[in-house]
């Protein structure tokens, strides 16, 4: 088993999002285990030089070249190499200086990067669920040849990993995989098509960013994580139950064949499940955050999630069965449909029209390699845009 004997140098490639700056925290939590060697952002230049300046990495990159004069010229005083452009983030992960990579960018813009750390043999904390949704079979194909470990990140998946230490996967009867519900799991079906994003922002528990918190309102979220697990721990798409918990306080559990049940409890913050994965896969490690009471375990309800308030579930369902380039469609529309409606284009209802009507014009391929995807990406992106265009007039 793999020691940690040394400082890793951590690559953290969102380092300006939601679960980049709290993974910046636990860096900075244990100074003497970790230390930030890359620093990626896609366009937040001040908060990146910001970090760059306290953390003193080996290299940044913004990944919008727009800015790359602006931070450059920032930290020309500081040494730190500075450089820009997607190509520039799958050359830098395969540093051999670098131990882990952390993948919190957000969306599609992680696959490339993190295929570059599975080709270079990287401990991968995976918190950028889309690379396994966009391309699971690809991901799982490359891992077979690799040296490279994925150790999940979201709070789900940490807690199904915690679950089965141990354990074997023929054992397992089922995973449960738990939610929130999102802020209008009581509202009526029929006022969702009046929503704001304003209101869709208002999640009851996490605090995330704005693409991740849509898609926990439209229960889109939980869909990719059902395909995320679906790959982490080798089960299939029927295998996997929703369960709407609205404390957010069990993170996930597993069913096992003989009956029992294991289920991994915290309290709802990010800092948990990142601190766990920098950790594997031999320590936990001592933090003086809030400890969880009895009180906080007090009253927790279960309920099963409406599909048809929240349609996207089912699309997600049925992508991961058909597979192929299908769940890589419903990801790139989804992408462009949750970013029309933070810009107030769409209704909220019409996320899931954009997507479904995506799915039927994009042609499917079965077997897809990584040009396939690429290529599905880009078409999903084009039709989705036309439908919304074509939607305003």
């Amino acid at each position: 088993m793999e020691t940690m004997t040394q400082k890793r140098n951590i690559a953290v490639l969102g380092s300006t999002g939601s679960i980049g700056r709290q993974t910046l925290d636990i860096i900075a939590e244990y100074p003497q285990l970790f230390n930030a060697w890359l620093l990626v952002a896609r366009s937040s230049a001040d908060l990146l030089i910001q970090q760059a300046r306290q953390l003193r990495p080996h290299m940044v990159i913004i990944a919008d070249e727009q800015y790359y004069d602006y931070v450059r010229d920032a930290l020309e005083d500081t040494g730190i190499e500075v450089a820009t452009g997607s190509a520039a983030i799958a050359q830098a992960v395969t540093m051999p200086e670098i131990d882990t990579v952390v993948t919190a960018m957000v969306g599609y813009s992680g696959l490339e990067s993190t295929i570059a750390a599975i080709r270079t043999n990287k401990r991968i904390a995976l918190a950028n669920k889309e690379t396994l949704v966009v391309a699971g079979e690809l991901i799982d194909r490359l891992l077979q040849d690799s040296k490279s470990v994925l150790y999940p990140v979201d709070s789900e998946h940490g807690a199904f990993y915690q679950c089965l230490v141990g354990e074997r996967m023929e054992d397992v009867d089922k995973l449960w995989l738990t939610a929130s519900g999102g802020p209008f799991r009581t509202m009526p079906k029929e006022q969702l098509s009046n929503v704001t994003a304003a209101d869709a922002l208002k999640h009851p528990n996490w605090s995330m960013g704005a693409k991740i918190t849509i898609d926990s309102a439209t229960m889109m979220n939980k869909g990719f994580e059902m395909i995320e697990a679906r790959w982490l721990f080798g089960v299939m798409p029927d295998d996997i139950e929703i369960v709407v918990h609205p404390q957010s306080i069990i993170h996930s559990m597993v069913a096992f064949k003989d009956g029992s049940v294991k289920a991994q409890l915290g309290l709802p913050d990010m800092h948990l499940p990142i601190r766990y994965a920098l950790g594997l896969p031999d320590r936990r490690l001592a933090s003086d955050c809030r400890k969880m009471t009895i009180e906080d375990m007090a009253s927790l309800t279960f309920e099963r999630p409406d599909f048809d308030k929240f349609p996207l579930l089912g699309t997600a369902y049925e992508a991961a069965r058909t597979g192929g380039t299908a769940p890589c469609v419903m990801n790139a529309a989804n992408e462009i449909a949750v970013a029309a409606f933070l810009q107030d284009k769409i209704k909220f209802t019409d996320i899931h029209q954009i997507i479904e009507k995506t799915m039927e014009k994009v042609p499917h391929i079965d077997n897809p390699g990584y040009e396939d995807y690429v290529e599905s990406n880009n078409a999903a992106r084009a039709i989705a845009e036309e439908l919304i265009t074509k939607s305003k007039n």
